[in-house]
């Protein structure tokens, strides 16, 4: 069905701003109109609200005269007793970050589409890409922009969903405890998703039960006419027992038939047959959580087929290019112990020699990081005929507790000096690592070697 994902910016009138946040007007008087708010004044228009928020190094309060000179018609503040008067109006909240959040759920309700929300440790932005796709065949479906996933990024897709919205897909990212339950109440779910719990942000959060307590606070506000999809895990699993909306756990057991090859994947479920575009049996687990959600949404088998099927991946997501006979693919936009392990087994699985395994850091990993990284170098011992490359202070540790061929390098550019002169025609290289590790820059130079 196709479908404007991205309207324009929502507008709204003073009564509603006023009834949404319970906003105070210290300045002025209503005025009549429709007007978008905006948090940037680099952005800013004519006739804007200007809504400054505040952060751990900035506060937006700072900004009102630039939002006022670039033509601002008023804004909100936390400070009753300091007023622009060069303001039509002004509008005292008491937290300028819990009236966007208001304005956010006052859209949510007002379109009041079907609320798909998505959390896990890894795959989620995977998973929110994919169910969009298998959506749109049946629905008018809104979805969050790529990194949209927390309070901010929740209140922009809000603000950009089309009024005739039938389904909202939403990615709930987050770094300590607390931030899916902010995220959740404001957003009411009608259908909650675990992707998995695993190590992403364990040096924040202590404990890997810590992360799944962080993870589950999306449950306390899922619809009660609402349902919670998740991969199979008890850790999970013992935290949803105490809430009554439908429940399915699910895992690989639950397929049959799987066969993965490069760029395809397929298996069987349910005795129908399904079929992906991408490689991996972490993906079969992604597109379970899909299916099961689309059934519960009422989209038929066909429609999921044809919905899955169409899904590609995103950027730096298994993004493939080839460059003077070598083949590259790039993996990087994040990584941990679990992710890491999943995209080796399925590259190792479908790629034959030569084959090269660039890998670096896996970041945020907390007191334990040398010991997931020497795990990587671990699993590795159990395959052949690959060869791996390692960049990063972390990385080294795989490299030097592994029994394959190995090289450890101190920098991009030596990384990549290494495959210009080394790697034959023919060869694939798998680059995975955290997103600081910027290895889109590796490719980058060995494209830059005119002796490939």
């Amino acid at each position: 069905m196709i479908h404007k994902i991205y309207g324009e910016i929502l507008k709204f009138t003073l009564a509603e701003i006023i009834s949404a946040t319970g906003a105070k007007l210290i300045w002025g008087e209503e005025i009549s109109g429709k007007f978008e708010i905006s948090t940037d004044t680099r952005t800013i228009k004519e006739n804007d609200i200007y809504l400054p928020l505040r952060g751990e190094n900035f506060d937006g309060h700072t900004f009102i005269p630039n939002a006022l000179n670039s033509g601002a018609i008023g804004y909100f503040t936390q400070n009753e007793k300091v007023v622009d008067k060069n303001a039509k109006f002004v509008l005292y909240v008491k937290n300028s970050l819990v009236a966007y959040l208001e304005l956010a759920n006052y859209i949510r309700n007002k379109i009041n589409p079907k609320i798909i929300a998505i959390t896990g440790s890894s795959g989620k932005t995977t998973v929110k890409e994919m169910m969009s796709s298998v959506l749109a065949t049946t629905f008018k479906t809104h979805k969050s922009k790529l990194n949209h996933n927390n309070e901010i990024g929740l209140c922009q897709t809000m603000f950009l969903m089309p009024e005739d919205t039938e389904v909202a897909v939403v990615e709930f990212g987050m770094r300590n405890l607390g931030e899916i339950e902010l995220l959740a109440k404001y957003l009411e779910p009608n259908i909650g998703i675990i992707t998995n719990i695993g190590t992403a942000h364990v040096e924040r959060l202590g404990s890997v039960e810590n992360i799944a307590t962080a993870k589950c606070e999306i449950l306390d506000y899922i619809k009660q006419d609402g349902a919670f999809v998740s991969i199979k895990d008890e850790k999970v699993i013992s935290r949803a027992k105490k809430f009554d909306f439908e429940k399915d756990f699910l895992s690989i057991e639950d397929v049959k038939n799987i066969e993965i090859a490069k760029n395809y994947t397929s298996f069987v479920w349910q005795e129908e047959k399904y079929e992906l575009q991408i490689e991996g049996e972490h993906n079969i687990e992604n597109a379970l959580l899909v299916m099961r959600t689309a059934e519960i949404l009422g989209v038929s088998t066909e429609n999921i087929k044809k919905g899955l099927w169409n899904f590609h991946q995103i950027e730096k997501r298994w993004e493939i290019t080839n460059h003077n006979g070598l083949t590259f693919i790039n993996d990087s936009y994040n990584a941990n112990p679990e992710s890491m392990k999943a995209v080796l087994k399925t590259f190792l699985s479908v790629y034959r020699a030569p084959v090269y395994l660039v890998l670096g850091d896996m970041a945020e990993l907390g007191k334990d990081e040398i010991k997931y990284h020497k795990e990587i170098g671990a699993f590795l011992n159990n395959y052949e005929d690959v060869k791996l490359l390692t960049v990063g202070d972390l990385a080294k540790f795989i490299c030097q507790n592994t029994k394959i061929e190995a090289h450890h390098f101190n920098s991009h550019k030596e990384c990549a000096q290494y495959i210009a002169d080394n790697c034959e025609s023919g060869a694939t290289l798998l680059f995975k690592a955290s997103r600081v590790m910027q290895f889109e820059k590796i490719i980058e130079e060995i494209k830059n070697y005119d002796n490939v």
